[in-house]
């Protein structure tokens, strides 16, 4: 008896269509979360859940809803309560709030191994621990994700002593006779606004 040949649709790790498969993903490491995302187009029902030592990501993608399962034992404890995620068209981002501030990660699974859907978000990797800068150097990473996340809202711009409110604004600074230093002391404000103001989006 002969038999029709079967044809096997396989994922880009080797899995089947019809079984879930681990998206592709990037991680960087920042002083008080790491972030990780998730590179799947078009998703839908996007379920994540964060564990104290764990971080679950599961989704349909594509056109072809293929279904994706991703497990990370991750390398230290997170906040589960302070951790979120934002969905675009392209990918799903996950914050993770580090559950010891300062802390460095040097991977993020907990044992050392070598994922193949997992790789270093070199673009945006940076050894934080040796620049004192750190802060100053998101300053306008976090400046241009909030303009690219659109909205009307105004942003309360953040009080620098001695300064006259009318001599700061968003798109003009004056230095208003504050000496020097106090334009880093309104980017190193107005950044922890945004950067507060970016972890409440996700």
């Amino acid at each position: 008896m002969c038999h029709e040949p079967t044809v096997s649709l396989l994922g880009p790790f080797g899995y089947l269509l019809s079984q879930r498969q681990p998206a592709s993903a990037k991680w960087y490491d920042r002083r008080d979360y790491v972030f990780v995302e998730f590179c799947v187009e078009d998703s839908k029902e996007v379920k994540t859940d964060f564990d104290k030592n764990k971080l679950t990501f599961s989704c349909l993608g594509g056109a072809d809803n293929v279904k994706y399962l991703n497990e990370v034992e991750l390398f230290q404890s997170i906040d589960p309560n302070e951790s979120k995620h934002k969905r675009t068209d392209r990918s799903v981002l996950c914050c993770l709030r580090k559950g010891e501030s300062g802390q460095s990660w040097p991977r993020i699974t907990k044992e050392k191994a070598k994922l193949n859907w997992l790789s270093v978000d070199f673009n945006n990797w940076k050894d934080w621990e040796d620049d004192s800068d750190e802060d100053m150097s998101n300053f306008d990473r976090f400046s241009e994700m909030m303009n690219n996340m659109g909205g009307d809202e105004d942003v309360d711009l953040p009080e620098v002593d001695g300064a006259d409110d009318k001599c700061l604004t968003l798109n003009k600074k004056s230095s208003c006779g504050l000496g020097k230093g106090w334009e880093n002391r309104w980017k190193a404000k107005y950044f922890n606004t945004l950067q507060q103001l970016l972890i409440s989006e996700l």
